[in-house]
């Protein structure tokens, strides 16, 4: 990113030197052909031209920049809707089979490391909760009714912390994400 804005000014200072030169070159010319008023048309054309160039110019690149951004979101959207789906319907398969295996959990871990990737903090800290539910009703394998209603309503607290990631941007930049990772996946 500093690279690029490095590399970005460098052009646009380049870009604005030659624009300034090319200006006072052909003020210059205009001026000596002030004799001659077929040549300084001609040299308000070329300037023009060489004006509509370098603003048509400028906003094609901050298009392109635009476009490459937007997309970035859109992939990264994709990716946490599709993560977040997979963990419901895990979860879901979990408490329709009414048993917490040994894969289960596995299976959980993988989908922990996988979210750990994409999710806000919010989503980690809710998520971190939900962890501990699943970790006290894994300790007999089955799950009982009531067992499974508290799986419920953790998971719906944590699908309105979900809901809010893929809505909203990030919103605590303070807190050290990577340690919150590391302790969600220290549970299992």
């Amino acid at each position: 990113m500093i690279n690029d804005m490095k590399t970005s000014n460098k052009y646009f200072s380049i870009a604005l030197f030659t624009f300034i030169a090319g200006y006072l070159f052909l003020r210059f010319a205009y001026n000596s052909a002030s004799g001659i008023p077929f040549a300084q048309e001609i040299i308000l054309v070329v300037l023009g031209t060489i004006a509509t160039i370098a603003i048509t110019a400028a906003l094609i690149s901050k298009q392109s920049e635009v476009e490459i951004e937007k997309e970035q979101r859109v992939k990264i959207f994709d990716l946490k809707s599709q993560l977040y789906i997979d963990l419901i319907s895990f979860i879901e398969s979990i408490i329709l089979k009414g048993k917490l295996e040994k894969k289960d959990m596995l299976h959980l871990e993988f989908l922990t490391h996988k979210i750990s990737i994409v999710a806000n903090i919010d989503v980690l800290k809710e998520y971190s909760e939900f962890i501990d539910i699943i970790k006290e009703v894994s300790s007999d394998e089955n799950i009982s009714p009531m067992e499974s209603d508290e799986i419920s309503i953790k998971l719906s607290q944590l699908c309105s912390k979900i809901r809010y990631d893929l809505i909203q941007k990030e919103s605590h930049p303070d807190v050290n994400i990577e340690n919150l990772i590391t302790k969600n996946i220290k549970r299992f």
